[in-house]
């Protein structure tokens, strides 16, 4: 899933997008409130905001983004402890809070719940037709047997396989499997679908490719 990591500690942040790449996710990470705030126009999943930041804080950056009707699931950063804070931060509109220091087992649980909800899903596990994928340990199986996938292989097969029957483009998939930093080839979705393709063989279900509009998963 594509997220933006808004915090200005280079290397809490540099953990954080670490952690969340390891998974599988497409991290994006903005070192100021100014720079969060034009990034946040973008498609994502999931924002990570820091409270204190240079330039606008975090609370006026949930503030525009609810104000502007978004619904993007927020996890909100702070090293403040007060109660008045937290419960602040959960009426402006953010859907879950973190103290720092914290531990990132703990986020990487939060981010998979929040990612549930966006998802409509109530456990990590997802399953299309003899497809599962366990969202946790980011593994892929075909009738119980483990798939052979890279890191944006899996993550590509959730996406198609999380809405099966919609339409994706091209476009929304690379900004969901890349970074803002990737610059990947004009012909990179192709090849993972390619790819992904040879490697289910066995699946009750096939990748389409609808020209002009782009791909869609569909039940045989």
């Amino acid at each position: 899933m594509r997220i933006l990591l808004v915090e200005d500690t280079d290397d809490v942040a540099q953990a954080i997008v670490t952690k969340l790449s390891g998974i599988g996710h497409t991290v994006d990470r903005a070192a100021d409130g100014t720079m969060a705030a034009g990034m946040m126009t973008g498609e994502y999943d999931l924002i990570i905001l820091d409270v204190m930041l240079p330039g606008l804080d975090g609370f006026t950056l949930l503030s525009r983004l609810r104000d502007a009707g978004r619904d993007t699931k927020v996890l909100m950063l702070t090293a403040c402890g007060e109660v008045d804070e937290r419960v602040r931060a959960l009426d402006a509109g953010a859907d879950d809070y973190l103290m720092k220091p914290f531990d990132y087992r703990e986020l990487e649980a939060r981010v998979r719940v929040l990612l549930r909800r966006t998802g409509g899903d109530a456990t990590n596990m997802l399953a299309c037709a003899n497809l599962t994928i366990d969202r946790k340990s980011r593994a892929a199986a075909l009738d119980g047997l483990p798939l052979d996938l890279t890191r944006r292989e899996v993550t590509l097969l959730e996406i198609l396989a999380s809405r099966p029957g919609r339409i994706f483009g091209k476009e929304e998939l690379v900004d969901r499997l890349f970074t803002i930093d990737d610059n990947p080839s004009a012909n990179a979705i192709e090849q993972y679908v390619a790819r992904l393709r040879k490697k289910l063989g066995a699946a009750q279900f096939e990748i389409r490719t609808l020209r002009g509009l782009g791909y869609q998963l569909a039940l045989k």
